[in-house]
């Protein structure tokens, strides 16, 4: 039998502390942040937020990379995942579930009444890509043509292309379907010319590989009044952005494209302190996000707090925000509304 003396013991001690996790012990452990796969921009992001954190907040945060939100959303409701990158429609679904909320007459996503926020991020750009030869300029001009859909183990996906095809006044059945389960399939299904569009999102990895490789083109969706309506009536938490020519890889003429939120999540019970910790990081070091990824330029504290978003704050966060002056009445009134949803 081996024996332990007071020194030894109060080792062992700290460790089990540190071991514990985050969600009741006051030692922060390891933050694991829930992304989808490498090179994609959620996964950049992650990377970037787990940078700054193990940097600048004294914590050891790492990403942990999953096929899609629907597979790691309910790990992060369980409490099973400390934090995670998801986007803001994912998470209306996801928290409302789907007996309250379907787009598109489905939702797919397992409900999870236990996330909630810690930053409301910069927009993502979901778009639609084609051939840079080919002779596609807008989402109009898919009908009739090879799209990628399904995306079995990434819904997003789905809703993304589903919001592009709606600002044009077509729908799934005006396109041939290509299945694919992930967003990377999908893309590489353009490249080898299995599909003639698929949807991505601006500045990941993979499409400026696939720019490199075959040209890319970002298809322009119908950004006119009519259009826009339509976008917003598909897909709840969609909007129309007018992007540049130049802006980023691929986008070779001036576009309208789809944008919506990035949020970080956690669990309702993830520890309050150490929830402020990552908050108070993210809004002191914010502008050392910035040249970790394009994306994060977007990621200004003056985003952080909006009545708008769909889910809840985390406490940890609100103290914070109390802290700076950005969390006003009309925050509070947000959110009572969101919790209430959840206790519906």
């Amino acid at each position: 039998m081996v024996r332990i003396g007071v020194p030894g013991a109060a080792v062992v001690l700290a460790l089990l502390l540190a071991c514990a996790g985050v969600f009741a012990g006051p030692a922060p452990g390891t933050l694991t942040i829930g992304t989808n796969p490498p090179g994609t921009l959620f996964y950049a992001l992650g990377s970037g937020v787990a940078r700054v954190l193990t940097d600048y907040a004294g914590l050891r945060a790492v990403v942990q990379p999953y096929s899609g939100s629907s597979t790691f959303l309910p790990l992060l409701n369980a409490g099973e995942l400390q934090l995670g990158v998801v986007n803001a429609v994912d998470v209306a679904m996801a928290y409302r579930g789907p007996d309250r909320l379907k787009v598109g007459g489905r939702n797919p996503f397992q409900s999870a009444p236990n996330i909630r926020l810690v930053v409301r991020g910069g927009p993502l750009y979901a778009v639609q890509w084609a051939r840079r030869d080919s002779p596609f300029r807008t989402v109009a001009d898919l009908r009739g043509r090879r799209v990628t859909g399904v995306y079995s183990a990434h819904l997003a996906l789905w809703y993304n292309t589903y919001g592009n095809l709606a600002s044009c006044g077509l729908s799934w059945n005006d396109v041939q379907v290509v299945p694919v389960s992930t967003v990377g399939e999908g893309m590489r299904a353009l490249v080898a010319g299995r599909a003639d569009s698929a949807a991505y999102a601006l500045g990941a990895a993979d499409v400026q590989e696939a720019d490199a490789t075959i040209g890319l083109r970002a298809l322009s969706i119908c950004g006119d009044e009519q259009g826009q309506r339509r976008l917003r009536e598909a897909v709840p938490g969609y909007y129309a952005v007018r992007l540049k020519a130049g802006r980023s890889a691929g986008v070779v003429e001036d576009v309208w494209v789809e944008a919506y939120d990035i949020y970080l999540l956690t669990h309702k019970d993830m520890n309050e302190d150490v929830v402020y910790r990552v908050t108070k990081t993210l809004w002191e070091q914010n502008r050392k996000l910035w040249p970790l990824h394009s994306a994060f330029e977007e990621w200004a504290t003056r985003r952080y707090v909006d009545p708008g978003v769909t889910v809840p704050y985390h406490p940890g966060a609100i103290r914070l925000y109390r802290e700076k002056g950005a969390w006003t009445r009309a925050m509070d009134e947000a959110q009572a509304r969101l919790l209430q949803e959840a206790a519906r």
